[in-house]
């Protein structure tokens, strides 16, 4: 294999070959004209190849020098855009929100591209996590929780999240009637979130029928799956309206019954401790305290 030619007269031949000029390019590397025209024919002797036509007025790329200054203009480039995404001065502020993967696909994140048309200074990096532990070492700014828990952080902010209701598909509605029907309860295709099991004694107790609760038909872990199980045409589900807004306003799913589920915990942001005098996270918070979930 042939030992690659010098880093300096591969940057003298690519500046020469942009510019058809050695003393353009000397100019750009801030060298002598004389010393751009040594390294190029240091290259060619290394190369064994003529690179260049020297003309009276000027110079000219040779067959195999115009073949040879594509890719090497490419690695200068490459090179180039690797400094400057790996090396350079970070000059935005980065804040690391936390939640769950419901709040983070289905509210947060259609939310954040106008937060970034406000703050083009301001890097919001959104990870999500099924508990949440410890702020300290884990690398989050902000955390959305939800819960009844007494949290040991200074600054807990609650979240209006929208009650709860009955959501199904358009076609799955239309076997329910205009009323809920005992009957139909006992046969429902329930899509049970994990952790809300007993929303649905709550939900038949509102609506004032004394049944057991329906066995369920289905299992999800959060809201975003338990939506997309029931984009499929079966089954129904208590989820809150904030979540299911996007499906419920494009008519993907349905809201058959007017009546709300109030929820018996609730959604709140949690600052860490040690960040209350950042300025980004004040802005950050100031503005989502503001949104409609």
């Amino acid at each position: 294999m042939r030992r690659l030619p010098h880093v300096t007269w591969l940057r003298s031949f690519e500046a020469a070959a942009r510019h058809s000029s050695f003393s353009a390019a000397a100019e750009e590397l801030h060298l002598t004209p004389a010393a751009v025209s040594q390294q190029i024919r240091q290259l060619e002797h290394h190369l064994g190849f003529q690179l260049f036509k020297r003309l009276p007025k000027g110079v000219e790329l040779t067959d195999i020098g115009q073949a040879y200054a594509i890719p090497v203009r490419k690695s200068f480039v490459q090179m180039q855009e690797a400094t400057d995404g790996l090396f350079r001065v970070q000059s935005k502020s980065v804040l690391r929100v936390r939640c769950s993967i419901s709040f983070a696909a289905l509210i947060l994140a259609p939310l954040l591209r106008d937060f970034a048309e406000i703050h083009p200074d301001i890097d919001v990096e959104l990870s999500t996590a099924v508990w949440s532990d410890r702020m300290e070492g884990a690398g989050v700014d902000l955390d959305i929780r939800y819960g009844a828990a007494c949290w040991p952080e200074q600054n807990v902010h609650p979240l209006p999240v929208e009650e709860a209701t009955l959501v199904c598909h358009p076609d799955y509605a239309a076997q329910l009637g205009s009323a809920l029907d005992p009957a139909w309860l006992g046969a429902a295709d329930i899509v049970q979130i994990v952790g809300s099991e007993t929303d649905w004694d709550r939900y038949l107790r509102l609506c004032g029928i004394d049944t057991p609760r329906p066995r369920h038909w289905m299992k999800a872990d959060s809201s975003l799956i338990a939506l997309q199980i029931l984009s499929a045409g079966r089954g129904c589900a208590l989820i809150s309206r904030s979540f299911a807004r996007q499906a419920l306003s494009e008519g993907r799913l349905v809201a058959p019954f007017d009546l709300s589920l109030p929820m018996q915990e609730s959604f709140v942001l949690v600052e860490r401790d040690d960040l209350r005098e950042n300025p980004g996270l004040r802005k950050l918070v100031d503005w989502l305290l503001t949104q409609r979930l």
